[in-house]
């Protein structure tokens, strides 16, 4: 079952204006650094920066908290199978907000172009609470 979803669309330029202005304490304050080492590797890591802040952004949706007190920057991680495929990695409150909701898996898809990054995230129960459970 879905406990929650979450999409967030957002202007790369946005993100590179916040990179630009702040440099480095941006990227820290929003992103852990496996996921600042990935961006970085790319010759334009813009684009891949703005779909990790919207994944986050999703996630905290999805979670219906929004990034703040119960659920901050650094309690989500988007990690990268070596297929390309993103997934996320919960940590801290993050783990600890899926433990409280029930929730079992948490999905996550990206995408962006040079103008624009997208997330959508998608909270499932865990089969222990599942209505369909047996």
């Amino acid at each position: 079952m879905i406990l929650g979803t979450g999409i967030d669309l957002i202007e790369v330029a946005r993100i590179l204006g916040a990179v630009e202005r702040f440099g480095d304490r941006f990227l820290a304050r929003v992103l852990l650094p496996p996921e600042i080492a990935y961006c970085r590797s790319y010759s334009r890591p813009g684009p891949h920066i703005a779909a990790r802040f919207a994944a986050k952004e999703a996630i905290s949706k999805a979670f219906g908290t929004g990034i703040g007190k119960q659920l901050g920057w650094h309690d989500m991680e988007i990690a990268r199978r070596e297929s390309g495929e993103p997934y996320v990695v919960l940590h801290g409150k993050g783990a600890e907000l899926l433990a409280a909701r029930g929730g079992g898996q948490l999905h996550v898809s990206l995408s962006h172009t040079d103008n624009y990054a997208t997330a959508i995230a998608i909270l499932e129960d865990s089969p222990i609470f599942s209505s369909k459970a047996s």
